[in-house]
C-alpha cells in the first residue's frame, strides 16, 4: 500500500481559509445592499416635485432598511438618472414608549412626540436655521404625510453630528439618534452648500 504524506496547514493558512469562509457566507448580504432597485421611487419622486413645484433637478432618498453601517442617504439627480452622492445617515432609537433591544439593527418608525423613533414619508426640506449640533446647520423638515405629520413639533431636522463617520464602517453600526435623520460633518457640508443655491423646495423621502 502506498503511503501518501501531508505537509500540516499552518496556522497562517489555516486563519486564510476561515476569513475566506465567513466572506463567502455574508456575502448574499452585501450583494443584496448593491444591487436594490429605486427606480419606483425616482420615477415617483420627480412625479411629485414636478406636481408640486419643488426642484426637478434632484431630491434626497433616505433608505433606513439598509444597515446603518452603510451608504443609505442618496443624493438623485432627475436629469442624469444617476445618484449624485451617498453617505451614513442615522435612524432613531425608538425606544422611549417600549424596549427596543433590536435599535441598532433595524429602524422602527413612530410619529408620537418624545418617541425617539424615526418617521416615514415625503418631507420638504424648510428653512435654514442654527443648530447645537455639528456643523451648527440645520434644515427644518415639513412632514407631508400622516406618518411624519409631527416633525417641526418633534424637532426632527436635518442636521450633521460629529459621530456620524464619512464613509462606510459596515458591519459596525452608526450611532443612533432621536429620530433625525443625521450625517457626517464633512456630508452636511455638501448638502448645505447645494440647498442654499435652489430658489426651490428639495423633496427629502424616507423609506424602508
Amino acid at each position: 500500500m502506498e503511503l501518501y504524506h501531508f505537509k500540516p496547514v499552518s496556522m497562517k493558512h489555516f486563519i486564510l481559509l476561515i476569513a475566506i469562509c465567513f466572506l463567502c457566507c455574508n456575502n448574499s448580504e452585501v450583494e443584496t445592499l448593491a444591487t436594490k432597485d429605486y427606480n419606483s421611487f425616482h420615477k415617483e419622486a420627480k412625479t411629485f416635485c414636478k406636481e408640486n413645484q419643488y426642484n426637478e433637478d434632484y431630491y434626497f432618498l433616505v433608505d433606513l432598511s439598509v444597515h446603518s453601517g452603510k451608504n443609505r442617504f442618496f443624493i438623485y439627480d432627475f436629469v442624469t438618472k444617476k445618484v449624485l452622492d451617498k453617505n451614513l445617515v442615522t435612524h432613531g432609537s425608538c425606544d422611549q414608549f417600549q424596549e427596543n433591544p433590536n435599535k441598532w439593527k433595524k429602524a422602527k418608525f413612530d410619529y408620537r412626540v418624545n418617541s425617539h423613533c424615526s418617521m416615514k414619508g415625503k418631507y420638504k426640506i424648510g428653512k435654514r436655521d442654527y443648530s447645537s449640533w455639528g456643523i451648527n446647520v440645520k434644515y427644518w423638515l415639513h412632514g407631508l404625510e400622516a406618518a411624519n405629520k409631527s416633525a417641526v413639533k418633534r424637532v426632527v431636522v436635518l442636521h450633521s453630528w460629529s459621530a456620524v463617520k464619512n464613509e462606510e464602517m459596515y458591519p459596525r453600526y452608526s450611532p443612533l439618534s432621536w429620530g433625525c435623520p443625521a450625517v457626517s460633518d464633512a456630508f452636511m457640508k455638501k448638502l448645505d452648500e447645494r440647498l442654499q443655491q435652489t430658489d426651490r423646495p428639495v423633496l427629502l423621502w424616507i423609506v424602508e
